[in-house]
């Protein structure tokens, strides 16, 4: 079979663990792309958690941002598609991420917000790595429930950063109710995104947008929030750095992150 569409996962999947993409995996994406195959990002990042890869966004004309609430047409810098969550679960949320002393990060369209006293205290959550992108790329908020309530209809995306995994498994027995996709990217995060929207549904849409059949599509993960994505794709490849539950729901285990599996992947599937 002929693939026409790469999916491609950012963090522990394009990126290594030094959060930078390597010569090798970058010429891999770049040469597939230039070959007429459509290769995108499917990640649980926003559009200003991007930013820092303008060099990859290059060869990328379209992403599955949000975790899937979010479709952006790169090279036009606008979004395709949106999925908010509803003002009141968001208010919900707020109030459980206040509860737990958890770090509230919340996505927009184009925006990334957090308060200024968790951003530099990330080392409490377990989320040093990101401490420079966030110091850089975020908007900060010190009211959320404000900004909800005079942004309606913005928010598509929070992720509440917890100290523990006691604190975020108290939150996600207080979440589960809500009915919404919950994913977990990091050691104790939690991810919500409107019911059903998931990095699969994102690729769905895409493909009914650039009219590409779904089995004609590839995707590479290696994380809690791609599982679906990599059983909805016509093939789904799991890091080598992945867990051995992920890694079972693929079609066949690539190389680690920091030996260039994606570019190991290309290489065979292409």
């Amino acid at each position: 079979m002929k693939y026409k569409l790469l999916a491609l996962d950012m963090d522990g999947t394009v990126l290594n663990s030094e959060k930078k993409i390597s010569p090798k995996t970058f010429a891999a994406i770049k040469n597939l792309s230039g070959g007429g195959v459509n290769v995108v990002v499917s990640t649980g990042r926003g559009r200003a958690e991007m930013n820092d890869y303008q060099e990859i966004l290059s060869v990328m004309n379209y992403g599955i941002l949000n975790s899937g609430g979010l479709l952006f047409d790169f090279f036009k810098d606008e979004p395709i598609k949106i999925h908010g969550l509803n003002e009141e679960i968001i208010l919900k949320l707020i109030e459980f991420g206040l509860e737990e002393r958890a770090m509230i990060h919340m996505l927009t369209a184009k925006k990334s917000l957090a308060n200024e006293n968790d951003i530099q205290n990330m080392a409490a959550f377990n989320m040093s790595v990101y401490h420079d992108m966030f110091n850089r790329v975020c908007i900060r908020c010190d009211d959320f429930k404000k900004y909800v309530r005079e942004n309606p209809g913005e928010v598509i995306k929070i992720n509440l950063y917890h100290r523990n995994s006691e604190s975020r498994d108290r939150n996600l027995a207080r979440i589960k109710p809500f009915n919404l996709s919950i994913s977990f990217a990091e050691a104790f995060n939690l991810e919500m995104s409107p019911a059903n929207i998931t990095k699969a549904s994102g690729l769905v849409e895409l493909c009914d947008f650039l009219k590409i059949d779904i089995s004609q599509t590839v995707a590479i993960g290696d994380a809690h929030n791609d599982r679906e994505i990599l059983q909805t794709a016509g093939l789904g490849v799991a890091m080598g750095n992945s867990s051995d539950e992920i890694k079972k729901l693929a079609d066949f285990v690539t190389l680690d992150n920091d030996n260039d599996g994606v570019a190991a992947a290309i290489e065979k599937i292409f």
